[in-house]
């Protein structure tokens, strides 16, 4: 089933890069491997191979709800991998990394407050997700709240607000640096990355596909002016500029 899986999703994205499959089968969200209810938020260290199988919320954690502050289904500690994971509904927070991560071939089938959180408080942390898939985020599908890298690669993502968001208002904040590749983005959604271009934030995208958006509304990069007050930050335009949004028209195909 896991072979299985991530063959389907690699062959998928080779083929969506190469022109050769339609853009409506070029990701395929796995079927899960049994499903295991999570009542309270499950710790991981080391790596984690979940072998396809579904967790979601219940009990605390099942409320399906925006509200923020909720638990994480799973909450990694620095250094920890996760691989082959479906976070199914109700998700909660999904998933908090609270240093470098690695997500593989982690999978969001309804994301709730956020599909995962980054919380390094190290320049060096490194937050690594490959493969995988996230819909149906009514705000945010990657929330980075703390320092260093966000990788993304080999992803699809659609029916969203924001997919990744560099935190605008944090009582702490740090520079982030975040670099997508291989992305496949598809209506409806706002914006594919958020960053705050005071605190020296940086995105770079790289051959991402944007799938139904007819009338190009989803903003690739949007800059925003970030505080630690808590205050909702204000926008600061949008679009390549060579040094907080890293992209031209070339890394960006519609479909």
């Amino acid at each position: 089933m896991v072979g299985s899986a991530l063959a389907t999703f690699s062959l998928s994205f080779g083929m969506l890069m190469t022109g050769g499959a339609s853009p409506a089968s070029a990701a395929v969200w796995p079927t899960p491997n049994g499903s295991e209810p999570v009542a309270s938020t499950i710790s991981i260290s080391g790596t984690k191979d979940y072998g396809m199988k579904r967790l979601y919320g219940t009990g605390d954690l099942g409320s399906g709800g925006q509200d923020e502050n909720q638990g994480p289904i799973l909450r990694l500690a620095a250094g920890a991998v996760l691989k082959n994971v479906i976070i199914g509904s109700p998700a909660a927070d999904g998933i908090h990394c609270l240093g470098s991560c690695t997500l593989q071939n982690v999978w969001w089938e309804d994301v709730g407050e956020d599909a995962a959180t980054f919380r390094g408080t190290s320049s060096s942390s490194v937050y690594t997700v490959t493969g995988g898939g996230a819909k149906a985020a009514s705000d945010k599908v990657f929330q980075f709240n703390g320092a260093g890298t966000l990788n993304v690669s080999n992803f699809a993502v659609k029916d969203f607000g924001t997919f990744i968001r560099s935190c605008g208002n944090c009582k702490t904040q740090y520079k982030r640096t975040i670099n997508l590749n291989t992305v496949e983005v598809g209506w409806k959604g706002g914006r594919i990355v958020g960053i705050n271009t005071n605190y020296g934030d940086s995105a770079t995208l790289r051959n991402i596909t944007i799938v139904g958006d007819t009338d190009r509304k989803i903003v690739p990069c949007q800059k925003y002016i970030g505080n630690n007050t808590g205050a909702e930050p204000s926008t600061n335009g949008s679009g390549p500029d060579g040094t907080h949004c890293r992209y031209t028209a070339s890394d960006i195909a519609y479909k």
